[in-house]
């Protein structure tokens, strides 16, 4: 059965993004993008709430960029083919190689993990990741740890007071700043 994992930068203090809804400190360094791009290469489709489907509309026109270097190309090679999942109530299309939900994350996740296929489920965004985990449904979380404190904002993990064992299965650093996190849910 295909694996679901949740992936995010995240702050020391557990925020995907800060009070004022801002997120320029998770900007990655080039170590720190190169091994998002190898991570992005197990994945078989992203599931997305809106605001990060939106954010990542970028990429969807930023080959135009004669400035691009090779590793934004690299992503871009790999993102926008990749087949996305949005989840949103307020948008009625979607651009790229994504479609709306038609179902919960439940249904969804489910109707996944029945196709053919061995890469990974990857789930982007917090309010979806929630769900998600709600349900029990994802199998891995990973973080890369950014070196701030932004004291609120959109929390990384739900605070749904639920308990959950995790096994830790890979630490990484990058240069003196990230650090990776990957825990798998022990069940």
């Amino acid at each position: 059965m295909r694996s679901v994992t949740y992936s995010m930068n995240v702050s020391l203090d557990g925020y995907i993004v800060g009070p004022d809804g801002g997120f320029d400190w998770t900007e990655p360094d080039e170590e720190v993008f190169r091994f998002w791009i190898d991570q992005m290469r197990g994945v078989d489709v992203h599931l997305l709430g809106r605001r990060l489907y939106e954010t990542m509309l970028y990429w969807e026109t930023a080959e135009q960029d004669p400035a691009l270097d090779d590793a934004s190309r690299e992503w871009i090679s790999l993102w926008n083919p990749l087949p996305k999942v949005v989840f949103s109530t307020t948008l009625s299309t979607v651009r790229g190689n994504a479609r709306l939900a038609s179902g919960s994350p439940a249904e969804e996740i489910e109707r996944l993990r029945s196709a053919p296929g061995d890469g990974e489920i990857a789930i982007g965004g917090a309010t979806l990741a929630a769900q998600a985990a709600e349900a029990d449904l994802i199998d891995e979380y990973r973080a890369v740890v950014s070196p701030i404190l932004v004291g609120g904002g959109i929390p990384f993990f739900p605070r749904d007071e639920r308990r959950v064992d995790l096994e830790l299965v890979e630490t990484r650093t990058f240069g003196a700043r990230f650090v990776y996190l990957r825990h798998r849910v022990v069940r």
